[in-house]
């Protein structure tokens, strides 16, 4: 590369040093040292003729000379003729006496401006568009983009923007410096360009002229030495550095703004003061700003994207300003990517090479508005112009331009920037489309490598075949995840990695960043394209594996973490992908609240360490969806050393581990109710005494009936206070205790759908934050040795003579105040858990007069995925579900408040028989007699 400023004198130092050049490197005669003053004088003068005449005898033989115009001197004359014929040869003689010719005109005589400059022929008429129906729609979808834009952005004219306050002061000293760029090849508009450059309001502080393999490179270097201005420099190669060079010297300026110029623009005089000021405002100072941009395509009706030089399509895009349509930029406003020039700060030049182009041969213009947004959250803005002053123009000639931009482009390349666009907006590039039309998911799925595509491909279709339910897979691509290999793992054809359309999205993770050992490219990668994704898509979840690379898990925690709108990050053991499909059946809305929910277990026990044994193996070989599931062990005084031993050795993989040991005795009432208090309205208890065991579905049980009825903002059943795991063989609340059987129960609505019950399980249930809270207070103001001594007696409830029974303080508060459990319904009573009737506090106890058969509670665990077993294969909605009372008879949500109303029995005596008790949910005190609905 050849860098050249400008001489700023031609002294008789600079042509002494040209002319020394000549005879530098010939060996001088050194003088004899004789005594003789005379041979001395003599040889010096015959040392000086030769001198003379070896600079004769050069000048003629020199390419410039053409020795028969010229008069023969001498003998020499001849020779010099002949010896030039035989040196130099004909055919090469005409090529350099031209260029030796312009090299001494150049040595003896200064070239101007007007001696070197040439002017490109504009010859031609601006394009005009007779398309009616066409620029109707160009004008349609231009003011659509302006009227969004008004509405969230904010959008100035000119006048505007210059009285906006500016840190630049285009007067004074804190003037801005400003380095402008001009790459050359072929064009003939240099001139025109510097001339403009040196009139401008704000005066530049450097130019750098670019040649790179131009073929027209000396006569460039020529131009920019006949302006004689130390501020211009003239920099070349014969390498081609294509168009991405130019914003790698942009690289090396100490100046405060760049302005890089195609050689299609001739900027208006007020230019550099406008785009300055601009700059220096709060609003535009982190943004890139130009005269000509685009709007890219649109999705059009068929979910495809057209290519953004599709004729006669609205949804192309838009090149403005557009003469063509007659589209004027009169307001500022944001495009997809600029064109022909760039205005912005050295600093955000940078950007343009954190990611490795897919291509050097074009596109950097829309490579570095992507690369801006996407790791500096900068935007792409044309400003507007005052139409009556060509001096505010950023183009005061737009027919180059715009010839270049629409005659110019050839098939090949059309292509080309085809693929770049789409690869931008399939890696998180936020278009204006994409601003103005924000989409709505439930899903978006990644994988880093073919094996979590393949682990994920069943959830993944499952979202896909749901009606109405929209769901992509991002892979990394690159060495990690090749999309055409992905493409194979979903049995999709390898064309669907090409289409614009929705579907895949490839980021080339380590084929744009390079390879590398540290982690740092692939976090760095991840985060910011998954980031544009999630801010395009506004997907409720992002679903992986568990067991993905920790630094790619950090970095879909930070994205899902950056959408205002609530994105769930969900990690999923692969063993558990293909039980949870009912996830495609909620709603997005609940789906959002994925991660809202603590879960804990909760075990109480004492002295049967075989039967815990039994327990914690049937946890520990559960399926779980990734959470974090605290589990504490409950022991009371009297636990023996084998169940100490056992707990104290068992290995929880799921969260944090706690021991809690009684002091003095307590008993079961107090063992179980103080096992757990919650800390949040989103923690919930799960309570297990150590002789249940627990399906391996248990959990996904726990997760899906949560979300599908407690978090899911369209669904309201505030009565809803836990979710049972056991399905009961008995009514057990009246004196026969009959058994019950509810798939045959409800066999006319569907054999198998789950029903809401006013008893409570304590065989393994889920207890809700707010309800426990209560019952904490309901109990303590309830609590007595003698049960007949308790004021609640629930009609032929055989409830009421239940001694130290926990579960008896909570089924008169369910009672009381309307409130209900969610019960399973499987065939044969196959349960989510079980209860194996071990000798305990009520099992065979002395005082516990109530003969129990093992045949009555202990129920098949469910060992298949129960999925495929509720109505329609997913839970019903809310509203569909049937509602018991105590005693197993059908009776509304609203006739079990009425029931607990008319027995007037609760801590706040309530007159009306419409209303019960309501309470401060976080403190569980009771406050006041309410209506029900």
């Amino acid at each position: 590369m050849r860098f050249a400023r400008n001489p700023n004198n031609r002294s008789g130092d600079y042509l002494e040093g040209m002319l020394s050049d000549y005879v530098g490197g010939k060996a001088k005669v050194k003088a004899t040292k004789t005594g003789c003053t005379w041979l001395v004088t003599a040889l010096t003068c015959l040392q000086l003729a030769f001198a003379v005449y070896a600079t004769i005898l050069l000048y003629y033989m020199s390419p410039s000379v053409e020795l028969r115009t010229k008069p023969e001197f001498t003998w020499a004359t001849r020779i010099a003729r002949n010896m030039k014929q035989f040196i130099i040869p004909p055919h090469v003689h005409g090529r350099y006496q031209e260029a030796a010719s312009l090299i001494t005109a150049e040595i003896f005589s200064p070239i101007t401006p007007s001696q070197v400059c040439e002017h490109e022929r504009i010859d031609f008429v601006q394009k005009k568009s007779s398309d009616v129906q066409m620029i109707k729609l160009k004008r349609e979808l231009y003011d659509e983009i302006l009227d969004f834009q008004s509405k969230t952005i904010g959008t100035e004219t000119l006048s505007e923007l210059m009285a906006m306050k500016s840190q630049w002061d285009m007067r004074g000293p804190n003037r801005p410096k400003v380095t402008v760029l001009l790459n050359h090849f072929k064009r003939k508009t240099l001139c025109s360009q510097l001339d403009s450059l040196l009139q401008q309001s704000l005066p530049f502080h450097q130019v750098w002229v670019f040649s790179f393999g131009s073929p027209n490179e000396h006569s460039l270097k020529r131009i920019v030495e006949s302006y004689n201005d130390s501020r211009i420099s003239f920099i070349s190669s014969s390498h081609d550095f294509k168009y991405y060079g130019r914003f790698q010297m942009a690289l090396q300026t100490e100046a405060d703004l760049v302005y890089i110029v195609d050689d299609d623009m001739i900027p208006g005089k007020k230019m550099l003061q406008i785009l300055s000021h601009v700059a220096g405002t709060e609003k535009y100072k982190n943004s890139v700003l130009g005269s000509i941009g685009r709007i890219l395509p649109f999705r059009q009706k068929d979910f495809t994207f057209p290519s953004y030089r599709k004729f006669r399509s609205k949804e192309a895009g838009l090149y403005l300003p557009d003469p063509a349509y007659d589209i004027t930029v009169q307001k500022i406003v944001q495009v997809d990517f600029l064109s022909s020039s760039w205005f912005l700060s050295a600093e955000l030049v940078k950007a343009l090479f954190i990611e490795t182009p897919s291509t050097f041969m074009t596109g950097e213009d829309l490579h570095l508005s992507y690369q801006l947004q996407k790791y500096r959250n900068a935007g792409s803005f044309v400003l507007p112009v005052d139409l009556t002053d060509k001096e505010t123009w950023g183009d005061s000639e737009h027919r180059l331009a715009y010839v270049s931009e629409t005659t110019v482009i050839f098939k090949d390349i059309v292509q080309v920037r085809d693929d770049q666009w789409w690869r931008a907006l399939s890696t998180g590039y936020v278009t204006q489309w994409a601003a103005m039309y924000p989409q709505k998911i439930d899903a978006l799925f990644y994988a880093h490598s073919v094996d979590e595509v393949k682990a994920l491909a069943p959830l993944l279709e499952k979202f896909r075949s749901s009606v109405g339910k929209k769901a992509y897979i991002v892979v990394s691509g690159g060495n990690f995840c090749p999309c055409e290999d992905a493409a194979a793992a979903l049995n999709w054809p390898k064309s669907v990695c090409k289409e614009r359309r929705f579907k895949i999205f490839d980021l080339q993770v380590g084929a744009l960043s390079g390879a590398s050992n540290s982690e740092v490219p692939v976090l760095q990668s991840v985060y910011s394209s998954l980031k544009g994704l999630i801010k395009i898509h506004n997907p409720s979840v992002i679903i992986t594996v568990t067991d993905i690379d920790p630094n790619v898990k950090k970095a879909l925690k930070m994205a899902s973490e950056t959408n205002v709108n609530g994105t769930a990050l969900v990690l999923l053991p692969r063993s558990s992908v293909s039980k949870v499909l009912w996830m495609a059946d909620l709603r997005s809305t609940a789906l959002q609240n994925w991660n809202r929910m603590r879960i804990s277990v909760n075990i109480i026990t004492q002295s049967r360490a075989p039967s815990l044994t039994r327990l914690l193996k049937s946890l520990s070989d559960a399926y779980y969806t990734g959470d974090e599931i605290p589990v504490s062990f409950n022991m009371d005084s009297k636990v023996d050393e084998a169940t100490i031993k056992l707990v104290d050795s068992f290995e929880w993989l799921h969260g944090p581990k706690t021991l809690r040991r009684r002091i003095i005795q307590g008993g079961l009432i107090r063992a179980v109710s103080e096992s757990w208090y919650p800390t949040s309205d989103d923690d919930f208890g799960l309570l297990l005494e150590d002789d249940i065991e627990v399906s391996p579905y248990y959990y996904l049980w726990i997760k899906y009936a949560l979300l599908a009825y407690h978090y899911d903002p369209q669904v309201s059943l505030p009565e809803l206070s836990s979710i049972s795991l056991y399905t009961p063989r008995l009514v057990e609340v009246v004196k026969e205790r009959p058994r019950w059987n509810p798939t045959e129960f409800f066999n006319r609505i569907h054999p198998n759908t789950p029903y809401l019950h006013q008893l409570p399980c304590s065989w393994g249930a889920v207890f809700f934050p707010k309800h426990w809270r209560e019952f904490y207070v309901y109990m303590n103001m309830r609590f007595t040795e003698d049960a007949k001594a308790n004021p609640v007696q629930i009609p032929k409830s055989r409830t009421n003579g239940w001694q130290a029974s926990w579960k008896k303080f909570l089924i008169d508060m369910m009672y009381l105040r309307g409130y209900v459990s969610l019960y399973p319904n499987f065939p044969n009573q196959a349960s989510f858990s079980t209860n194996h009737m071990e000798p305990g506090a009520h099992i065979s106890a002395k005082d516990n007069v109530v003969r129990h058969d093992k045949a009555d509670f202990e129920v098949p665990l469910l060992m298949e995925d129960f999925r495929t077993l509720l109505p329609n294969g997913k839970l019903p909605p809310a509203s569909k579900l049937p509602s018991l009372n105590l005693f197993n008879q059908p009776v509304s949500l609203k006739g079990l408040k009425a029931a607990g109303a008319k027995l007037g029995q609760d801590v706040l005596p309530c007159n009306n028989a419409t209303e019960i008790v309501t309470v401060d949910h976080i403190t569980g005190l009771p406050q006041q007699c309410s209506k029900f609905i």
